[in-house]
């Protein structure tokens, strides 16, 4: 396995396989790898040649310093999962290396870039689009692999590739859950044993919102449902609720008639964690 610091390691390696046929998939990460990011390799592995996996903790996506500072880090123990999951490269750049000093353009989608999360965390989304835009013009790979329980990520980075016609074909990989049900996230390891247990409150949630999706309910009387399902969890600090179209994150009006995307986020103790499940009313 590769371990490539700079851009110019990465592209010719990446030059390399292109000149024997083979093909490149991309899984971006910001690190401290668990099951969920190791299911998007062996997806990679699956549908392409060669496989890069990326180590990046963008600061550009952090809305505050103190949460782009207890994001967990462990590349020893990334590079060990990594290398017996049989990748081919990683990239692990430098902040600098990323975004050089006299750096000053950022990508942006316009419109999801102001709803729901992007409404919460302003400016997140643009982190997000400028380091994966740079990430694909790095890598120049085939296909890039993102989990789905980042729901409104996943559906950023596709609009994004869309309308600025880059090469590069976007794969979802449905979300992968502990047993008990919580969403694997990197930032589970902060709860303390408290939160933890209260955190499946999400996934119930979803269950529960799945359930009551059929019964004819209208967006907004299962987004108060599901609030106040929710809020029986004392421990949990509801940011948002939302049902949305599944297709666009327009709001939905009326009675639920087509699928729509059921979209969590709440804190516990100071760890913000989000969930999603796509419901469909027929």
């Amino acid at each position: 396995m590769e371990i490539c610091r700079t851009k110019s390691d990465i592209r010719t390696a990446v030059k390399q396989w292109r000149a024997a046929g083979e093909s490149v998939g991309l899984v971006p990460t910001m690190g401290f790898l668990h099951e969920g990011h190791l299911t998007l390799v062996r997806a990679a592995k699956e549908a392409c040649d060669r496989v890069i996996v990326t180590i990046f903790v963008n600061p550009t996506q952090f809305g505050e310093a103190a949460d782009l500072d207890a994001y967990p880090r462990d590349e020893a123990r990334d590079f060990a999962l990594l290398e017996a999951e049989g990748v081919d490269a990683v990239f692990c750049p430098s902040v600098d290396e990323m975004y050089p000093a006299d750096t000053q353009t950022t990508v942006v989608t316009e419109r999801l870039e102001k709803m729901l999360m992007g409404e919460l965390r302003p400016g997140h989304f643009k982190g997000v689009c400028t380091v994966v835009t740079k990430l694909f013009n790095i890598a120049q790979a085939d296909r890039a692999f993102f989990g789905e329980k980042d729901y409104q990520q996943l559906l950023v980075i596709k609009t994004m590739v869309r309308d600025l016609d880059i090469p590069i074909e976007i794969t979802g990989v449905p979300t992968v859950r502990e047993v008990d049900g919580l969403a694997m996230s990197s930032r589970n390891v902060r709860l303390t044993p408290d939160d933890r247990k209260a955190a499946l409150i999400l996934n119930k949630a979803l269950a529960f919102a799945d359930y009551e999706v059929s019964d004819g309910r209208t967006a907004s009387e299962l987004e108060e449902a599901v609030r106040a399902f929710i809020a029986k969890e004392p421990r949990a600090q509801i940011e948002s609720v939302d049902v949305r179209d599944a297709a666009t994150l327009e709001e939905v009006t009326g009675q639920i008639t087509a699928p729509v995307v059921i979209l969590l986020a709440a804190r516990f103790g100071d760890v913000l964690l989000i969930d999603q499940r796509v419901a469909d009313p027929t």
